[in-house]
């Protein structure tokens, strides 16, 4: 770089010569120029060297600048060079790799696409089935709205009796035949002790025997998982066309068995999921009071074809089954509260109430099962529960249907099979 000052000085100092020899000597003007700065007259030789000693210190210093300029340009060039040689590599690295960014970019591309068409399609079908709502539900607004409307006017009409009550009324149903009573249906009876009368179905044939009906099972609408107070007041349904399940109540059942000098019969009706139909008959049949827990006696078994399992069954799991499975002289358990002569608890383990002993060989108001069998897997506590009668059918059986009545003796014989009665082929 100080050759490059030389230089540059050797330039101006030889340009300075050249205009001092230039006003020294004019063929044209023989004067001085005054530009020169030297004035009008010309220089003499030690003059031009006092002009240069002045000039020196500012050419000097124009040099330094000059040279840091050409050292700025110079590394200006050079970054310039090494920003075009980056950009020349990033140029072809970017050509080198842009087909495969772009497959990538366009690929994700595609999957957004395809997403947001999935999501559009999911938004729509979202909004077919609120629609299908809407409509369903304006459907049932307007089902509710004619609905209220009928009720309004049925609301303005007189109110009328819908369940038929016969007018006649007696001690129990034979006593309502004996006064005329020719149809099957809804009665009210008041036993000679009962402080009041209160409703029972009563049938009635054609010969004028009145059965009071105590019990009835038919389709399991009715759960008989019940306790004490329930099985002493009575649950269920009663209806005039006798479709329907109930128990009449131990109280009501108490207040009709010992009212009359005439000791009454005591039906059992059963019904298997074959259509086969069986009855048994106990004479003499009573239900203790409260008092007593309501307890179960009767003379003897007065016959039928279903057999006597209130005598006990021999199941042959223990040599005394039949005599702990009796079921004359047993009190009424619910689950509860334990009457039975079973350590355990027979009503809670079978979830019903009934007579039971050790625990039962029939048990008419046990849990419904579909179809009649079932398996100690179905049972809570691996005891048989069902609607069981163990002399017909075994105890992994359970009935489809059921019905209770009592009737006083003088209107059956032995076996049932009385004079003008109505057979239980034909109910």
């Amino acid at each position: 770089m100080g050759s490059v000052k030389h230089a540059l000085a050797s330039i101006l100092l030889l340009s300075a010569l050249s205009s001092a020899m230039r006003g020294d000597f004019s063929p044209t003007q023989e004067i001085c120029n005054p530009n020169d700065k030297f004035g009008t007259y010309c220089p003499t030789t030690c003059g031009v060297a006092d002009y240069l000693q002045r000039y020196t210190p500012d050419m000097d210093q124009q040099l330094d600048q000059m040279e840091q300029d050409l050292e700025e340009i110079s590394n200006l060039t050079r970054g310039a060079q090494d920003k075009v040689v980056f950009l020349k590599d990033s140029e072809a690295h970017a050509l080198k790799q842009a087909p495969d960014t772009y497959i990538k970019k366009s690929s994700n591309m595609l999957d957004d696409i395809m997403r947001f068409e999935k999501s559009i399609l999911a938004q729509e079908d979202q909004i077919y089935q609120l629609q299908s709502i809407l409509q369903a539900n304006e459907k049932r607004i307007t089902d509710l709205k004619q609905m209220s409307f009928e009720l309004d006017r049925l609301c303005k009409e007189p109110c009328k009796e819908t369940v038929e009550i016969q007018m006649v009324n007696g001690k129990d149903c034979q006593d309502i035949a004996n006064k005329g009573g020719k149809v099957s249906g809804l009665y009210y009876v008041k036993p000679a002790r009962a402080a009041e009368a209160f409703l029972v179905y009563c049938e009635i044939d054609s010969q004028e025997r009145g059965w009071t009906v105590l019990q009835r099972r038919r389709d399991g609408s009715v759960d008989f998982n019940k306790n004490w107070v329930q099985y002493k007041e009575g649950f269920g349904y009663l209806s005039p066309d006798d479709r329907t399940e109930f128990w009449l109540g131990n109280e009501k059942i108490h207040l009709l068995s010992v009212q009359s000098s005439v000791p009454y019969v005591l039906r059992i009706e059963m019904v298997d999921w074959e259509g086969n139909k069986k009855f048994a008959d106990y004479a003499n049949f009573k239900l203790g009071p409260e008092v007593d827990e309501y307890r179960l006696t009767y003379a003897y078994y007065f016959g039928g074809d279903a057999g006597d399992a209130f005598d006990g069954y021999a199941f042959g799991d223990d040599p005394s089954d039949k005599f702990y499975t009796s079921h004359n002289g047993m009190q009424f358990s619910t689950p509860d509260k334990d009457n039975d002569k079973f350590q355990e608890h027979c009503a809670q383990q079978e979830g019903s109430g009934w007579w039971m002993n050790r625990c039962h060989a029939a048990h008419l108001n046990g849990k419904y099962y579909q179809g009649g069998k079932y398996t100690e897997k179905d049972t809570e506590y691996g005891y048989d529960n069902g609607i069981i009668w163990a002399t017909w059918h075994s105890r992994w059986y359970s009935l489809k249907e059921t019905t209770m009545k009592i009737i006083p003796i003088n209107r059956v014989t032995v076996g049932g099979q009385e004079s003008g009665s109505k057979n239980f082929g034909d109910i």
